[in-house]
């Protein structure tokens, strides 16, 4: 059973008309959590001299195709690369089934942001260690 086949049957459920809607639990397939980073995101937004945030980045996101189906579990992080740099990396944390089947399908995907040309890579879950090299807190 795929997170698609349950969204229909959750929906048909709450939809029948006999039905009391606060009383439905929602039904899940066993779940992971998942870190990724998106590089090469601009750090201030085109046509203005306003840095980028979390929920601008999020608005980002819910707009582009791939992400679909993709339940993000937290708060973005979003940091600037280096003090000179243009660049920031955000950090993700999803929710999505235990097999890891949309993880997979993100890893190395590009989509744009503005004229950039952002892309997905797979990130260590401890928030405490540095991601690469070159970031700063």
């Amino acid at each position: 059973m795929s997170l698609l086949d349950i969204s229909i049957i959750n929906n048909y459920i709450k939809n029948y008309n006999n039905i009391n809607v606060n009383d439905i639990q929602d039904i899940l397939l066993s779940q992971s959590k998942s870190c990724l980073k998106i590089l090469s995101i601009p750090y201030l937004i085109e046509g203005t001299n306003m840095p980028i945030n979390s929920i601008v980045m999020e608005a980002f996101i819910k707009l582009t195709h791939i992400f679909d189906n993709i339940k993000n579990m937290s708060k973005l992080c979003i940091v600037k690369i280096s003090l000179k740099s243009n660049i920031t990396i955000a950090w993700i944390n999803i929710w999505e089934s235990e097999s890891g089947s949309a993880t997979k399908l993100l890893i190395n995907c590009c989509f744009n942001i503005s004229s950039f040309i952002a892309t997905i890579h797979s990130a260590n879950m401890n928030p405490s260690v540095l991601q690469c090299k070159n970031c700063w807190r």
